[in-house]
């Protein structure tokens, strides 16, 4: 049987921080430390529940991030 693959490291980062930012420099700062995606969504849009590693999401609203997320 083989082993279950090992999921890819994801940044050690505090998503709560980005909450307050501007959506510009949030997604700067994520990319700067190391998030492969990051998405930013309106509120209320509708999203996949899957999880994916290296992934951080942010809800925005008017320029500013209002939640954050992983996966």
């Amino acid at each position: 049987m083989a082993s279950l693959p090992t999921p890819p490291a994801q940044p050690d980062d505090d998503a709560d921080a980005y909450v307050g930012l501007d959506s510009d420099a949030a997604d700067r700062q994520a990319r700067s430390r190391g998030w492969d995606t990051v998405r930013a969504v309106p509120p209320g849009t509708f999203l996949t529940m899957e999880f994916r590693h290296g992934r951080i999401n942010f809800q925005v609203e008017d320029g500013t991030v209002t939640r954050c997320w992983v996966g």
